[in-house]
């Protein structure tokens, strides 16, 4: 059996300006990182001796003969894409709920795209990783994604990464130990229940984007990018959380402009709650419309904050510094 492990995924600042349709023609950068929360894939040969061919195990069981049987898009078009010629028992299994807003249709195909490259014993490096799976969701499952998310699945880590036409650069995050400490025990995730997907969430933020009309707001949280990088690698831990809480908060209500299905009067009630009960910043994770928020909350607000949110789940987060890997095989 083989096992592969890929983390999820927060992003701070830039999302909206790592879509093809806007670096194409302006420059784009996104800051995030991936997190302490996993897809998990396994990965059984299967003997031939079988009546079927695949059996994968998710929110469904598929069991079948034939590759263009295989109901998970993913699956079907690797598979059949990259020529596995192993019939294969897969599960799938996963930290968080999926299509809310980490990144985990980028993890999964990261991670499975890690895993034939182990069955098949082809080397492959974290970059070409992450631009495979970019080609496989843009142009084999023509899904409208951005590309930030396969990258911080791949890498891991807390990253920039800038993206001008055909080419992205990838920054690590120059922390000190008390910075990096302070922020990954500031950092919650609140589930708003919501799941959705992402590629439904976008028609007019996208419509916006190709037009020009958002060019002004993306503009803007590019340079939040620029100047998070700067706060996040300063050297005093609180004046840090308290400048990055007031640019999370401006980069949200930013966010919110580029379109009308990125936030919902349930989703605004629950981060004001949360600003109200402690938390300094934040923002929905994802393209919007639900899934989970990014709340920075410094620990001497946690205990007041836990309590002003009793009804709500309350998720830590920390720092994955490896990105995709394969457990065992």
């Amino acid at each position: 059996m083989i096992v592969s492990r890929t983390p999820l995924r927060v992003s701070f600042f830039g999302g909206g300006t790592d879509y093809p349709e806007y670096f194409r023609r302006a420059r784009g950068a996104v800051l995030g990182m991936a997190i302490d929360k996993y897809v998990y894939i396994s990965a059984l040969r299967l003997a031939s001796i079988l009546d079927y061919r695949y059996r994968i195990s998710y929110s469904r069981i598929e069991t079948v003969g034939d590759i263009e049987q295989v109901q998970h898009p993913v699956v079907r078009n690797v598979v059949r894409h990259y020529e596995v010629q192993e019939p294969l028992d897969l599960s799938i299994m996963a930290d968080l709920p999926a299509r809310s807003g980490l990144g985990s249709s980028s993890s999964f195909t990261v991670g499975f795209l890690n895993l034939v490259c182990t069955l098949q014993r082809r080397q492959i490096t974290k970059l070409d990783l992450a631009r495979q799976a970019v080609f496989v969701e843009r142009e084999l499952l023509h899904e409208n994604v951005g590309v930030q998310d396969q990258y911080h699945a791949a890498f891991g880590g807390l990253n920039r990464f800038d993206f001008e036409g055909e080419r992205t650069r990838i920054t690590p995050v120059q922390m000190t130990a008390p910075c990096l400490a302070a922020l990954t025990s500031s950092l919650f995730l609140l589930y708003t229940g919501v799941t959705r997907f992402a590629s439904a969430t976008l028609d007019e933020q996208m419509s916006n984007t190709r037009s020009g009309a958002a060019d002004r707001d993306l503009s803007h949280l590019l340079t939040l990018t620029d100047q998070a990088v700067d706060v996040l690698e300063g050297g005093d831990p609180d004046r840090m959380l308290t400048e990055l809480g007031a640019m999370l908060h401006e980069g949200w209500e930013t966010k919110k402009r580029l379109s009308s299905k990125v936030s919902s009067p349930e989703i605004d009630a629950l981060y004001a709650a949360a600003r109200a009960a402690g938390a300094l910043g934040g923002k929905l994770c994802g393209a919007g419309s639900g899934g989970f928020l990014l709340m920075l909350v410094p620990p001497a607000r946690q205990e007041a904050f836990r309590e002003g949110l009793r009804a709500t789940a309350i998720i830590p987060v920390g720092l994955d510094t490896i990105g995709s890997t394969i457990l065992t095989g």
